[in-house]
């Protein structure tokens, strides 16, 4: 099942969509809405997405789309692909803690403001370092407190894919003052379309998306990194972590962190032109940059600048829609 909230309102008008993301179908709720009370609601979101799989309903259109989730109760961003955390640390010469193999890391992000998959990225100076970061999101039911992982993993109710906003100049001041992001993580996108895990047939194994997440730049390829390669922690592992002081409320947000692929040889990933895979945010590439070469040479987003973030079936096909967002000035 796909489903996907039109802009209306704060919270957005929840709607079926087809699974090939052709046609759509309204519910009378909004996504939230259908979290609160999952069981109580899924037959019938069910049996909109047998009607709307078999021809019933009418257009669907992403560009009316807000996220699936237009503001949440809980954003919490992990990091678990630790290739990435590791080339990172690296490049300004740290360390890496042997923990950050044991244990994932994560932060809270600002989730009263979320921007629409094609909605664009508005900042006020492009010194402050602009860079996207490709993702992918669970929404979860209710977490107890101490959640195990059974019960983390049978909670994930969503999948979706995220543009996660860094202002990567920001971030060493601000993370040298001991207290975590703020102003270096703006506003988050999230993709047209959040689907069920049933959706994605074999890609999806019960904790980890086994497909590649497509980054283009400009409307050149930047990366195409699989999500379900080099991830440290599953998304049940993450979200027992963020549930282990504190219960989540149903309709909570729990990001995989930045996609990223080791190079097959186990060196740090190749661009796309160099036969890799690329890479799902702008930091990584300069990192990379920095340790071979001693600077970065690849420019953070400026204005005008356009990024697109999509994944494709196995056949070829959309899964998610497209997050495709342009950085303009903010006046």
């Amino acid at each position: 099942m796909k489903l996907a909230s039109l802009k209306q309102n704060r919270d957005g008008a929840l709607v079926v969509v087809a699974s090939d993301l052709q046609r759509m179908l309204p519910t009378g709720l909004t996504l939230q809405q259908a979290l609160d009370d999952w069981d109580e609601h899924l037959p019938a979101l069910q049996a909109l997405a047998e009607q709307v799989n078999g021809g019933a309903g009418q257009a669907f259109d992403q560009l009316h789309c807000a996220s699936p989730l237009p503001r949440a109760y809980q954003w919490a961003d992990g990091s678990a692909y630790v290739n990435h955390v590791e080339l990172v640390r690296k490049a300004r010469g740290a360390e890496m803690p042997q923990s950050f193999w044991t244990e994932p890391l994560m932060y809270q992000g600002g989730s009263d403001t979320f921007l629409g998959p094609r909605d664009p990225i508005m900042m006020a100076d492009a010194d402050w370092g602009i860079d996207f970061e490709g993702e992918v999101a669970v929404i979860t039911g209710d977490v107890p407190m101490g959640a195990t992982l059974e019960q983390a993993a049978a909670s994930i109710r969503l999948v979706m894919l995220v543009n996660d906003v860094s202002l990567r100049n920001l971030i060493p001041a601000e993370l040298g003052k001991g207290f975590g992001f703020f102003q270096s993580k703006p506003s988050s996108a999230f993709s047209p379309v959040a689907v069920t895990p049933d959706e994605l047939g074999s890609a999806w194994d019960g904790g980890r998306l086994h497909l590649p997440l497509l980054a283009a730049l400009n409307g050149r390829p930047f990366g195409m990194a699989n999500a379900g390669v080099d991830m440290t922690f599953d998304f049940p592992t993450l979200v027992a972590h963020a549930a282990k002081t504190r219960p989540l409320s149903a309709g909570s947000i729990v990001g995989s962190g930045t996609v990223s692929n080791k190079d097959g040889d186990g060196s740090p990933g190749r661009p796309i032109a160099e036969g890799g895979l690329g890479y799902s945010c702008i930091a990584e590439i300069r990192m990379i940059e920095t340790i071979s070469n001693g600077k970065p040479t690849t420019p953070f987003m400026q204005f005008g600048d356009r990024v697109r973030l999509e994944m494709l079936s196995l056949d070829g096909n959309s899964i998610f829609g497209a997050i495709d967002q342009e950085v303009v000035r903010y006046e």
